[in-house]
């Protein structure tokens, strides 16, 4: 078979594992897989989107088989178990030199704007080993939504650490579990940490603090922590957030809630917005986006304060 693949998100800073897994499978039973390369026909394309708000892929397409996957599309597609657990092609994204994989799925906040709990379940558990994706690369892009949430957590932190690989856990750790298998994370070789503390009003200083005093790792810049704004909460909770992230030493990263609906990907307010939206709502977006240019430009960051740095932006 001729089969195609197409990346809907269109970017390839981060690589798509479910078409890496569909890419090896193929390749394994002797098909030939490329990207799809109009107007050439396949038998087969597959088109995986992660991103609702990723525009649809505009090149015309000839296939006897259209198929599309990912959670742009429905959290209730799943690839065959089969496929799930072979090693990815990593030929497939030759700029990218890292191990990518889950350990573990599913989370049990079911915080209500992520939908990880809604796909994978409110249990955490495991779902393969380490030897399932890593070839001995040198760097591991973990993706478990919550392993610290999985019964198995320590065993799992141990064979990371005994694969001899820099791990950046992408999707964060929950500071809340970290307690209990402190040891074993000062075990594994950390590229990146990163937490999250998205709701105000659940003050976690205390947990970040012991993380803080325990940790082997003191660089800010690889204990990363995103701040949700834009979903429920003011801009005097950002900011207490920002500020107690930062003097604990931690690097605080904004995140916007829904900023596709408000702005396009350069950051211009879309047309017809102001009918969308209250101009409360409006004004509290425009805010939280001088918010995140000021904390996620870590020159500025350090250097100005946030009501230093608004001064002089339009409507402020």
């Amino acid at each position: 078979m001729n089969i195609a693949l197409i990346d809907e998100d269109g970017s390839r800073r981060f690589p798509n594992l479910a078409l890496m897994k569909l890419s090896a499978w193929h390749k394994a039973a002797g098909d030939t897989v490329e990207w799809h390369y109009p107007p050439k026909h396949y038998d087969r394309v597959y088109i995986s989107k992660i991103f609702t708000e990723s525009p649809a892929y505009a090149a015309p397409i000839l296939a006897d088989e259209i198929i599309h996957g990912g959670t742009g599309y429905c959290l209730e597609n799943r690839l065959p178990d089969a496929i799930e657990h072979v090693c990815p092609d990593y030929d497939l994204y030759p700029q990218h030199r890292e191990a990518y994989g889950f350990l573990t799925r599913g989370c049990p906040r079911a915080c209500p704007f992520c939908i990880v709990s809604k796909k994978e379940g409110r249990a955490s558990r495991q779902v393969a080993d380490l030897r399932e994706f890593h070839r001995g690369q040198r760097v591991i892009k973990l993706l478990d939504p919550n392993l610290l949430a999985c019964p198995d957590r320590a065993r799992l932190l141990t064979q990371l650490y005994a694969s001899d690989a820099w791990v950046d856990f992408t999707q964060g750790l929950d500071i809340r579990l970290c307690r209990d298998v402190m040891s074993e994370i000062n075990a594994v070789k950390i590229k990146m940490l990163h937490f999250a503390w998205d709701d105000p009003k659940e003050d976690l200083t205390g947990l970040f603090s012991f993380f803080i005093a325990h940790s082997e790792e003191q660089n800010p810049r690889k204990l990363l922590v995103y701040v949700l704004v834009n979903y429920w909460s003011t801009h005097a909770e950002d900011i207490w957030r920002i500020e107690t992230l930062m003097q604990l030493g931690f690097n605080p990263y904004v995140m916007i809630y829904d900023k596709h609906r408000f702005v396009d990907a350069r950051g211009r307010w879309l047309p017809g917005v102001e009918s969308l939206h209250t101009e409360e709502a409006l004004r509290h977006f425009k805010l939280c986006q001088h918010l995140q240019r000021w904390c996620n430009h870590k020159a500025i960051f350090r250097t100005v304060g946030f009501d230093t740095y608004l001064k002089g932006k339009r409507g402020f």
